[in-house]
């Protein structure tokens, strides 16, 4: 117990030091979670836990077109690397969708009603992406170990210890408001694209979807401004991004749709 005590503390010192950029302190934070014997499916079930927080928090539309629509657009995504994928309907005017490392998967109503249902699907496969490439994961991760769930794993010494409602919540908000960096939006672009070949999807919606965002984060209700910036990548390289599935698209023989 005094070594795992030492480990956390380290674990909490370099949470704090803002010195220390994103990279590292993902890396660090997973051989501290290793180092006290935490694993993947350790972190995958904090991850639900959080979920079914932010479910008890949010409207879920359990019938009705918002439903209809997200089944029609989700049949056959079942999983994803051996990761189940649930898909639920959250009523929220916000333009918003994220992706848990447990598989999980919500999208608000607000996207929904100004997306087609090919752009959605766009949308929903880029933040697969970010769960197939385990940022989700590795962020998850870095927020567990910096809050004060810690001190809860630690006073018991239970790795798989029920954390308070408050500890869930802030981790929650932490995975809707993750932000990634330029490399990992273009690994998620990339499984994105891939993900919607592989549903028999022309892959330009993706670019469609990416287009959308970005108009709306121009002339949109401030309230779809500020969900943009939570959803989408702040980076100001948007342009480029949609520029490189266009040309991954022209090349793979596929014909822009009509918006």
């Amino acid at each position: 117990m005094k070594r795992f005590l030492l480990i956390l503390a380290a674990a909490l010192s370099l949470a704090s030091c803002a010195s220390l950029n994103q990279a590292r302190l993902m890396q660090s934070g997973a051989k501290v979670l290793q180092a006290l014997q935490i694993s993947d499916n350790d972190i995958k079930g904090y991850v639900s836990q959080s979920v079914a927080q932010l479910d008890a928090e949010n409207q879920i539309v359990t019938s009705g077109n918002y439903v209809t629509r997200l089944n029609r657009i989700t049949k056959g995504l079942t999983e994803v690397d051996g990761t189940p994928l649930t898909f639920k309907v959250y009523k929220n005017d916000e333009i918003n969708a994220f992706a848990c490392a447990d598989g999980n998967v919500r999208v608000y109503t607000g996207l929904l009603d100004v997306m087609t249902d090919n752009e959605a699907l766009g949308v929903i496969g880029h933040e697969v992406g970010h769960v197939a490439m385990q940022h989700t994961l590795n962020a998850y991760k870095i927020s567990l170990f910096a809050s004060a769930a810690m001190d809860v794993i630690a006073s018991t010494g239970n790795m798989a210890a029920a954390l308070t409602d408050s500890v869930l919540g802030q981790l929650g908000e932490q995975m809707i408001n993750a932000k990634w960096s330029r490399k990992q939006e273009t690994e998620a672009d990339d499984f994105g694209y891939e993900f919607l070949k592989g549903a028999g999807k022309n892959p330009y919606y993706m670019s469609l979807a990416f287009e959308k965002l970005m108009s709306k984060s121009e002339s949109g209700t401030p309230t779809q401004i500020t969900s943009i910036a939570n959803l989408f990548s702040s980076h100001p390289d948007t342009q480029s991004r949609i520029d490189r599935v266009n040309k991954k698209a022209e090349a793979d023989g596929f014909t822009r749709p009509e918006k």
